[in-house]
């Protein structure tokens, strides 16, 4: 028996067809039981937190935009449109912390600091960066990003830099600019 070539491919093309509309809501079906949603627990406007520590502020959180992601396996706490925090140490002197993004993790207690952050001293010290890592627990700073460190001995740029939140401690990497120095030569 031998069918004529047109008679073949139409007869293919109806059960394509019959095939692909036939799964279609299936398809969708199945698509709907993998997918799970990643949405905040919730979410703030205009938020103003104080941290304390036996009756004394520790910190300053200021932000117009919080998204709390407390119920993932691995919860976390989104600031997409910035933050501005205020630090306070034992003494009560304050470090400033200005982000356009950050992002806080609950297990590791480390806080993601992204897009011109500047983080200033009491005492005048300003160190500029594009990515912040901030350890609460430790309280201590670090990036491997390119900075820029402003002080009262001068102006100096590096690639990578740790340091205490009062600035006490400074640990850089790959640094170079103008500074002023009590060493006699």
């Amino acid at each position: 028996m031998n069918l004529p070539k047109k008679y073949i491919i139409n007869v293919v093309t109806v059960i394509a067809v019959t095939l692909f509309f036939g799964c279609e809501s299936n398809f969708k079906e199945v698509q709907k039981i993998n997918f799970s949603e990643f949405v905040p627990g919730s979410d703030a406007d205009t938020v103003n937190i104080k941290y304390t520590d036996s009756g004394k502020i520790t910190g300053i959180l200021i932000s117009p935009k919080m998204l709390d992601y407390s119920n993932l396996d691995f919860p976390f706490t989104e600031f997409p449109k910035g933050i501005d925090v205020t630090l306070y140490d034992k003494k009560q002197k304050r470090t400033f912390i200005k982000a356009n993004y950050a992002v806080s993790y609950k297990p590791t207690q480390i806080i993601d600091l992204q897009g011109k952050v500047k983080i200033t001293s009491e005492a005048g010290q300003v160190l500029e960066t594009e990515q912040m890592f901030f350890d609460q627990k430790n309280e201590w700073f670090y990036t491997e990003r390119k900075f820029k460190l402003t002080d009262a001995k001068g102006v100096s740029f590096g690639q990578g830099i740790d340091f205490s939140k009062d600035f006490k401690v400074i640990n850089s990497q790959r640094i170079s600019g103008e500074f002023e120095s009590d060493e006699e030569l």
